[in-house]
């Protein structure tokens, strides 16, 4: 048998572009290595701090993030994700400047999940800052312009750790409530949601706590990526 070579890293084929931060990242947090059943490789982008990508629009930093994402490649890495739904605007350009599978952002599902659902109910979106997930970021992921969305910006914990790196510790019990607030709210204002779609990466811990709320079916990163890596390593049957 011939071991074929040509990378630096094996075993793990999906690679993690990372924001620049320092917060808790507790299981199920898309930044947990633990989180994921299978190897990923990570890199941070230096400079993209989360309250640069989302409440700045991630100017300037497009270069950073394509380099980082070809140090992936270079490494092993066959196919890229990254830990900010807000980060959809460079998937063409990503997905372009490597040429291997790239899926910048959970929004990308919300074309997939407003398949299944029957006539008369939508996709809705939870995301961390409603007030900056502009057209542009939803066009770039194939989100229709008309999708209701909630945020948490208005919350305790959740925003104020995350964006505004108030602290690097992380109340997990406040942001529990912020997220479940921001999903009540939405189905609150736009009963004909029939599914929930989480934009940020830092919130799969969550997930089960929204769903039991709801009663509706909600998707994140982690649905999304666990897809994504079934087709770079699919299950050999015997």
């Amino acid at each position: 048998m011939i071991a074929r070579g040509g990378k630096a890293v094996y075993g793990a084929p999906l690679g993690i572009l990372m924001l620049e931060a320092r917060f808790a990242r507790i299981p199920g947090d898309m930044g947990n290595a633990g989180t994921w059943p299978f190897p990923v490789l990570y890199r941070v982008v230096r400079g993209a701090s989360p309250e640069r990508v989302v409440l700045d629009g991630a100017r300037g930093l497009l270069p950073a993030f394509l380099e980082a994402a070809e140090e992936l490649v270079r490494l092993g890495a066959e196919a890229i994700t990254t830990n900010c739904g807000f980060l959809s605007l460079f998937q063409q350009q990503l997905a372009a400047h490597v040429r291997v599978p790239v899926a910048t952002s959970s929004l990308m599902q919300v074309p997939w999940v407003q398949a299944l659902l029957p006539p008369g109910r939508r996709v809705g979106l939870v995301t961390v800052c409603a007030a900056t997930l502009t057209p542009a970021h939803l066009a770039a992921a194939g989100v229709p312009p008309d999708t209701p969305v909630a945020g948490t910006e208005g919350g305790r914990e959740f925003y104020r750790v995350l964006i505004r790196a108030e602290k690097d510790d992380l109340d997990a019990t406040l942001a529990e409530q912020d997220i479940l607030a921001a999903g009540r709210d939405l189905v609150a204002q736009h009963p004909d949601v029939g599914a929930i779609v989480l934009e940020c990466t830092n919130m799969p811990p969550y997930a089960a706590a929204l769903r039991a709320a709801l009663g509706l079916p909600v998707y994140d990163i982690y649905s999304m990526v666990s897809w994504f890596h079934a087709g770079l390593r699919p299950r050999a049957w015997s």
